[in-house]
């Protein structure tokens, strides 16, 4: 063992640089950071990146002609109230357009089953046909056909996990299609 003056070691701490070194590393930190922000956004801007912001659309009020019990009903009026730029009235005779949503499916099919013959795997389909049109029955956006499908893994032994799973791909389904016709509705043209 010495017993001399100490010099710092590997687990000893460094001593305190003089002038306030703390200080101007905060500082550098806090710009660098800033400017590593700065060019992720700016990479963002460039590349197309934009938040969703409100819908605009050639019409100024619309008339949701959707059974009210319908899901996809509740969440379309929820995403055209709060998104979009045409105000919802509650009949046709106020509305400039007309949303028909004339058919929702849903169908779940077999897509594939193990050796031993059983479900392997499922398609879940969404299918629905819409179209927007003016009071007189002149079309602003002729029927449209959305269709949205997810695909899942099954096993007998995770069926309660399984069918969690099933009803969570539903709502995100919904969810998708709603996005998809607020989007189309933008595409919407007053008739000639």
């Amino acid at each position: 063992m010495a017993f001399g003056p100490k010099t710092p070691g590997p687990r000893d701490p460094a001593p305190a640089k003089a002038g306030g070194g703390d200080d101007e590393d905060a500082f550098r930190s806090t710009v660098g950071r800033f400017v590593v922000g700065l060019l992720l956004s700016s990479a963002l801007v460039g590349c197309g990146f934009h938040l969703r912001g409100e819908a605009h659309y050639a019409f100024e009020t619309l008339y949701l002609n959707s059974p009210p019990a319908q899901p996809l009903t509740v969440e379309l009026r929820r995403s055209l109230e709060g998104t979009g730029s045409a105000k919802l009235v509650p009949s046709p005779d106020q509305a400039q357009a007309i949303l028909d949503v004339t058919s929702v499916e849903n169908n779940k099919q077999i897509l594939s089953l193990s050796s031993g013959g059983k479900v392997a795997e499922f398609l879940l389909t969404k299918r629905i046909l819409f179209r927007v049109r003016d009071a007189a029955g002149n079309d602003w956006l002729p029927t449209s056909e959305l269709l949205v499908r997810r695909t899942y893994t099954y096993n007998d032994t995770e069926a309660l996990a399984k069918e969690a799973q099933e009803q969570r791909l539903w709502r995100e389904m919904q969810d998708d299609a709603v996005a998809q016709m607020v989007r189309r509705l933008q595409a919407a043209k007053k008739p000639a």
